[in-house]
């Protein structure tokens, strides 16, 4: 996912993105395939305690009810009483439960623990030895916070109310009582009602046409931690790409979104021939409304991804190859809890940079490999270099686990694993690679059993690899160790080389920016001088029509910049951008650019007030805290 989202834009810029040894892949669909490496209950963010009791299966039946907004029903929890204890401890937030039973009806007794202010409330059950199934009547409520409920004129079509949830990191408990932890895998199926004239999808195998009755039935065969437990509900349609991979849109987006993502059968393609075989099945897309907060999430099976990647030409595709590489490396093989974020994001960043040069060439990979290098180097200047959040294993105990979830994972993990290439060479990198994946499939693990596998293993393909890497300073340290990789671009050396004749001579050759990728784009306007006067940001406008841009990456850097010189012609756009698109990745550095002045603070509250009701959780806490908003 890119969680990344809102850290990696600290300049206003940036771009979206996220041996031996090998054993037989578990069966995803075995009993113990949800057994994680190191399975405890010691998961600061979740009141479970798996190591006591173990829910292995759950079956939903729910009802989606747009005009109280809450989803109701019931959840099975089919359950593996390890230590033969009396309680199971579920996590919950915001939902209430009207009844509980055991196995074939029997009622139980239940109690809520003390509320915590991002980890909720934990559900105590009162079970027998040997208890299988426990039944929970319960129901979400409107301010769920995993949940957010659309009206039409919210929607591209304008005719029919939408919902999605984000479960990540630990809202699936605001919708589902669950072990709402990534140490906990599971099996599921679901059967969801909904109004006839929507389309239910979920995090499973998924339905092409609508329900004549409303009622969809879903089964996820393969093991899955609880935060990529997913449901939508829309007016959508459903587009083919391939023989395994298709795209599900609101109808007035889906011929642009199958355009957009054709690309994604040789992603698939290029991934499998790197890391071994695709194992979810199918690969689709579901391009939700703008609200959404991510650039996307890599719910199996269905990644959820923002309209903003469609650009028309295919430019910001790079996302879907960091949410298609989260099939290896996050869903298949996850942390097991957040502290270990970087074993999901790290891994994935370079995954979705080998998928992009294998599709599109080497050059292209370079030029994204400079701009994560350059988020990178951002984080690390805001957060400061020797900050304890700088470190790729975190400590978030007795924090919202969101706080880890900066470019430091994604970005710093990315060199990490590029220098171990580079150390070991590529082709035996590859091997490890695609053996880590293959040992530790369908498995939660952490840090320390990454470390270990690493150290065992690696020496057998290269046996001084290691010695040329400090793997303790990397994961146990701050800032970048010395000699952390350095990729170059000659296209951004020749973009560099524009800026300079421009700011010598004041002239602008239109014709060469043109022919700019994306990638250069965003390099350029990273790379402008400030200040810059009112007259330099007009003749910029006037020659690219930045304040018009379709290109959502490229507008939202350029407001970056209209808000730092104060350029006022931009702010009819930028107004436009900030109450149409929820991508947190976005909203955080305008309005924290905004925030930096009275007068743009101001303008900045005067916008939200507007357009904070069309903002998901994720992305209106966030943005709440930089204007200090309490309305």
């Amino acid at each position: 996912m890119r969680a990344i989202e809102w850290s990696c834009w600290l300049a206003f810029l940036g771009l979206a993105f996220a041996c031996g040894g090998s054993s037989t892949a578990p069966d995803p669909t075995a009993t113990d395939a949800t057994d994680s490496a190191q399975t405890t209950g010691s998961d600061p963010h979740s009141f479970a305690r798996p190591d006591e009791v173990v829910v292995r299966h759950l079956d939903l039946d729910v009802t989606v009810d747009f005009a109280s907004q809450t989803i109701h029903g019931k959840a099975a929890l089919s359950i593996e009483n390890r230590a033969q204890v009396s309680q199971l401890y579920l996590d919950s937030r915001d939902l209430d439960v009207r009844r509980v039973t055991l196995d074939d009806g029997g009622n139980t007794t239940f109690q809520f623990g003390d509320e915590d202010p991002f980890l909720g409330r934990p559900l105590v059950i009162d079970i027998k030895p040997h208890t299988q199934v426990v039944h929970i009547e319960y129901s979400s409520r409107p301010e769920a916070a995993a949940v957010q409920w659309l009206a039409p004129e919210q929607t591209a079509g304008g005719n029919h109310p939408f919902l999605f949830t984000q479960s990540q990191a630990i809202l699936a408990r605001t919708w589902i009582p669950l072990q709402d932890s990534p140490a906990v895998r599971m099996t599921y199926s679901a059967t969801v009602r909904v109004p006839k004239e929507l389309m239910a999808l979920m995090s499973a195998e998924n339905p092409t046409q609508l329900a004549a009755d409303g009622v969809y039935h879903f089964e996820m065969p393969q093991a899955i931690p609880s935060y990529l437990m997913a449901l939508a509900v829309g007016d959508v349609a459903f587009g083919e790409l391939g023989p395994q991979s298709g795209v599900y849109a609101e109808p007035a987006l889906l011929d642009k979104a199958v355009y957009e993502f054709q690309d994604i059968e040789a992603m698939i393609a290029a991934t499998e021939a790197l890391y071994g075989p695709y194992q979810w099945g199918r690969y689709d897309v579901l391009v939700l409304p703008p609200s959404f907060p991510f650039g996307g999430m890599e719910n199996p099976r269905l990644t959820f991804a923002t309209p903003t990647i469609i650009a028309g030409d295919r430019s910001l595709v790079s996302l879907i190859a960091h949410e298609l590489a989260h099939s290896w490396s996050g869903n298949l093989v996850t942390n097991s809890n957040w502290d270990d974020f970087w074993l999901n994001e790290g891994f994935t960043v370079y995954l979705e940079q080998r998928i992009m040069e294998e599709v599109y060439g080497r050059d292209y990979s370079e030029m994204l490999a400079i701009l994560t290098r350059q988020e990178l180097d951002a984080t690390l200047a805001e957060l400061g270099p020797e900050a304890r959040d700088t470190w790729l294993h975190l400590d978030l105990a007795g924090r919202d686990p969101d706080d880890g979830m900066t470019n430091i994972a994604y970005n710093k993990g990315y060199f990490l694993l590029r220098a171990l290439e580079e150390a070991t060479g590529r082709e035996n990198w590859d091997a490890f690679l695609k053996a880590y994946f293959d040992h530790f499939a369908f498995q939660s693990i952490t840090t320390q059993d990454f470390v270990t596998y690493l150290k065992a293993e690696l020496p057998k393909l290269a046996p001084e690899a290691l010695d040329q890497i400090n793997i303790d300073a990397w994961i146990y340290g701050p800032n970048l160790p010395e000699g952390a990789p350095q990729p170059t671009s000659l296209a951004f050396e020749k973009v560099d080389q524009y800026l300079s004749q421009w700011q010598s001579a004041g002239t602008l050759d239109a014709a060469i920016p043109a022919k700019w990728s994306t990638h250069e784009w965003l390099h350029f306007l990273r790379h402008l001088p400030s200040p810059l006067s009112t007259e330099k940001m007009a003749n910029l406008d006037a020659a690219f029509h930045l304040s018009q841009s379709g290109n959502s990456e490229i507008l939202a850097a350029w407001l970056g910049a209209a808000i730092t010189n104060q350029y006022e012609p931009a702010m009819p756009a930028l107004e436009h951008f900030l109450t149409t698109v929820g991508r947190r990745k976005f909203l955080k550095p305008l309005y924290t650019a905004l925030a930096k002045t009275p007068e743009g603070k101001e303008r900045g509250r005067e916008i939200y007030a507007r357009a904070r009701d069309g903002y998901h959780f994720v992305s209106s806490a966030t943005i709440d805290e930089i204007l200090g908003w309490e309305g």
